[in-house]
């Protein structure tokens, strides 16, 4: 058995944690961005809504 390997698996399973860890940041701040994007995106149309309405009771 080679031993020099098991000694690694500490190290080993500390990158793959980080590297878990920075995927999970990532894909949560892809959803924010998304989420922000998207409500962004309502409010102008709620607020192009609200202009042709003003212009229909005018």
């Amino acid at each position: 058995m080679n031993w020099k390997a098991i000694e690694h698996v500490p190290v080993l399973l500390y990158i793959l944690a980080a590297k878990t860890l920075i995927l999970c940041l990532a894909f949560a701040a892809v959803k924010i961005y998304q989420r922000k994007r998207l409500e962004a995106k309502q409010q102008k149309l709620e607020a192009e809504k609200k202009k042709e309405s003003e212009k229909k009771e005018n």
